[in-house]
């Protein structure tokens, strides 16, 4: 084990110099930069994030959760009237490692009250000419896309046909494989490594089922309101019209809480603070994640995320 850094000096003041970049990004648009914690008592019930925990022994003792995302902080203080905001924060998740992968990473959301999900696609399009110097995103819908690269429809198609597809990829118990991990394990080994070669390319319109947190499509409930943007294949940035309603936001947690349940996955509290500001009233809004060590990847020209990493979990 070497004590030193891994990341060369001139990435370390990289990052400090593409941070202050962000941040006059946002200062010029009157977006405000904000701080939520990284502790909670409760967590996002994803199937496909896990969270990291530890147990306070203090007053009070509970286990609380690091967090996966500030998002569900980040929209009490939307509900609590902050108006626009960003984060440039730690986020972790359990085990993710890799190329692209780190169980600590560093991330930037942002919100948008008033914005739909073309107004924040615009703004992460110029963000991303800025801090790139890339040329403007190109938009594919998520179906177009899939039936392009694999010749199927990813709703329509018969669950076998997509599990027999995903086979291919080396997996085995291809049975025992729903719907929408088919369609992800399709995504990421036969269609994202040809996303954002020439220039971004912006996927929107995913399966509502992939969206727990976004609304759904007024016109075609099938489909939700989410977009995700790539460069040079990878995966940047993942964003929403956000899920305003308290109710159907509940009912989608507690549908993801007993799909865990039906696969041996560990259940978590959901966060009865975040469904309380809800319900007093989140106003419409858009949001996006973006992975600044992904970005910085990019923007230094490095092959693995540890190169950008001063000081990576041992």
């Amino acid at each position: 084990m070497t004590w030193q850094a891994t990341a060369h000096f001139k990435t370390v003041l990289l990052r400090a110099r593409v941070y202050k970049e962000i941040r006059a990004f946002f200062d010029q648009r009157d977006v405000l930069e904000v701080e939520t914690p990284i502790l909670s008592g409760a967590c996002v019930p994803d199937l496909n994030i896990e969270p990291f925990y530890t147990d306070y022994h203090g007053p009070n003792p509970k286990r609380l959760f690091l967090q996966t995302s500030p998002e569900l902080a980040m929209k009490r203080l939307l509900a609590a009237g902050s108006g626009p905001i960003f984060q440039i924060c730690k986020v972790f998740r359990d085990g993710e490692a890799g190329r692209w992968h780190h169980p600590e990473l560093s991330l930037l959301e942002w919100y948008r009250p008033g914005f739909n999900k073309e107004d924040l696609i615009e703004e992460v399009d110029v963000f991303l000419q800025t801090l790139l110097h890339c040329r403007t995103a190109e938009r594919l819908r998520y179906c177009t896309v899939f039936e392009d690269y694999t010749g199927l429809h990813p709703l329509e198609t018969a669950l076998s046909v997509l599990q027999d597809y995903a086979a291919q990829f080396g997996l085995a118990d291809v049975g025992d494989l729903d719907r929408d991990t088919c369609l992800q394990l399709i995504l990421s080994h036969q269609i994202e490594p040809h996303l954002g070669q020439i220039r971004p390319t912006v996927i929107t319109d995913f399966p509502a089922s992939q969206a727990a947190l976004a609304r759904k499509r007024v016109d075609d409930p099938e489909w939700a309101e989410r977009f995700e943007v790539y460069v040079q294949g990878i995966e940047l940035a993942n964003g929403f019209y956000e899920l305003t309603d308290p109710v159907e936001q509940r009912e989608r947690f507690e549908a993801d809480l007993r799909k865990r349940q039906a696969i041996n996955l560990p259940t978590y509290p959901l966060d009865e603070a975040f469904l309380g500001a809800l319900e007093s009233g989140l106003p419409d809004c858009a949001g996006v994640a973006l992975g600044l060590d992904r970005l910085l990847m990019l923007i230094a020209g490095v092959y693995h995320i540890d190169e950008v990493l001063a000081l990576p979990v041992e």
